[in-house]
């Protein structure tokens, strides 16, 4: 996807939003786990509370432990590609998705052994686990709905119709679901007890969102968007109080609630661009990480800080606008450690 150039406005604004910090390195490289074939992969997931990283890594899951960097496990017979992954403590149970055949997978989170296959829709990507309802929200891009699972049945009790294509989600643990609304460049609200969509904010200079992170105390949103440029949102009104240069093909963000960190994954810089948060509407840049070309999804751990970067190795495409092709085996997990 090609990547727009920040219009004067905005670089005006990103100006007064951020500051720089300090040239000294933040992270190190502490590991490189080979995860190799197959060579697709997409989403990556933190779950603290049980010390694991989870990897959609083509027709499985990788399962990680974040202090050893070592594989413990893998989700596997997901013919169609995994994408999203959240978690239901309440009934052991993680959820992903098989987005070509339209389904959401549930699995056992001790045994890793699949459960059930619940039909959705086609184009099933990205989850999140509200903990109010107890209710699992899958977006289906291309349709633009997202499917509403009951983990206690396994079935989908409702289905939201958000009239656009749709990229991550995430929950404020609160009750609230946010989705980064890709077609229309807009951040989409909805209250997970009524599965009902209650507001719809524009975020003005952000082109085709993708990433989405929340910071629960500061009630802030950070969707990154494909023309270098990350929004961070009022959670509370939907106003954009700082807009902050990032890297070329950001598809994930995160954020470190212990060290009031926030990252972008660029894939085609090949960087993550790290800021600290100094206080809710001011961020200064802590670092841009070199990390690999194709690096475009992470996680943080919420216990070490360690960050978890997918990538493999590449050969550019003579062709314009074709993605870069992947070289069979090259997937590998990177593993970053903060110096603090």
């Amino acid at each position: 996807m090609l990547h727009a150039i920040l219009p004067l406005a905005l670089v005006c604004i990103v100006a007064t939003a951020a500051t720089s910090v300090s040239a000294a390195p933040a992270y190190r490289l502490a590991a490189t786990l080979p995860l190799g074939e197959p060579d697709r992969w997409d989403y990556l997931v933190s779950d603290a509370p049980r010390d694991r990283i989870y990897v959609a890594h083509g027709d499985r899951l990788a399962v990680v432990d974040p202090s050893t960097a070592k594989l413990i496990g893998e989700v596997r017979g997901i013919a169609g590609g995994t994408h999203g992954i959240a978690i239901s403590a309440a009934t052991g149970q993680g959820f992903t998705d098989d987005g070509r055949a339209g389904r959401v997978v549930a699995f056992d989170l001790k045994t890793l052994a699949t459960t059930k296959a619940i039909p959705a829709a086609e184009d099933a990507d990205a989850i999140a686990a509200d903990p109010v309802t107890g209710h699992i929200f899958v977006v289906e891009g291309d349709p633009g709905t997202i499917s509403v699972v009951d983990p206690r049945t396994d079935d989908v009790v409702t289905t939201i119709n958000a009239g656009e294509k749709m990229e991550y989600i995430v929950a404020d643990g609160s009750g609230r679901i946010f989705v980064a609304g890709e077609e229309k460049s807009e951040l989409l609200e909805i209250d997970a007890r009524s599965a009902r969509i209650i507001a719809r904010w524009p975020t003005p200079g952000c082109t085709s969102p993708h990433g989405l992170a929340y910071d629960r105390a500061g009630k802030r949103l950070f969707m990154g968007c494909v023309n270098s440029a990350m929004m961070v949102v009022d959670a509370t009104d939907g106003r954009v109080v700082a807009t902050l240069p990032i890297g070329l093909g950001s598809d994930a963000v995160a954020f470190d609630a212990v060290r009031r960190r926030v990252f972008s994954s660029n894939g085609k810089d090949g960087s993550i661009s790290i800021y600290r948060q100094a206080t809710p509407d001011h961020y200064e840049l802590l670092e841009t990480l070199s990390t690999a070309a194709s690096g475009r999804t992470m996680a943080v751990d919420a216990k070490t800080g360690r960050l978890f970067v997918a990538a493999a190795d590449t050969q550019p495409d003579p062709t314009p606008g074709v993605r870069p092709h992947v070289l069979p085996g090259t997937l590998r997990l990177l593993v970053f450690a903060p110096i603090d």
